[in-house]
């Protein structure tokens, strides 16, 4: 099999990284998630908002079944090993428009991070006039 086929992503940008670490060196405002990280095969979904001075411990949303607001290690989701030789990625298409705490409520309402995404997504399309 392809050698690069298997090569995870990185699961941050530098210019992420970055941001997540100013975030990190303001903690306890209410930001906006930079990254999201997610397992394409089942439940796990993480959106970060800030990134420890370690360079590992993140804090945002947790969802395995049940979303929450805590913290994780990035070490921990990169050596993760999924069936089919899958790893946790970035979702490279996200891009968060409100604060941490609006999408944990929309999570709690809707029973999951994803679901919540795509309702707070749409809302802000059709804020914008993007249509619904």
């Amino acid at each position: 099999m392809d050698e690069t086929a298997q090569t995870p992503m990185p699961l941050l940008t530098p210019g992420q990284r970055d941001q997540l670490l100013a975030n990190g060196r303001q903690s306890g405002r209410d930001h906006v998630p930079v990254a999201k990280f997610f397992n394409q095969l089942g439940i796990g979904t993480w959106p970060a908002t800030e990134l420890d001075a370690d360079n590992d411990t993140c804090v945002g949303l947790a969802d395995l079944g049940f979303p929450e607001i805590g913290s994780f290690s990035l070490e921990e989701l990169a050596s993760l090993s999924l069936p089919f030789g899958m790893h946790i990625e970035r979702d490279i298409f996200f891009t968060a428009v409100y604060p941490l705490s609006t999408y944990a409520e929309a999570a709690r309402e809707a029973g999951s991070i994803t679901t919540a995404i795509r309702i707070l997504s749409n809302a802000a399309r059709t804020g914008r006039g993007e249509g619904a």
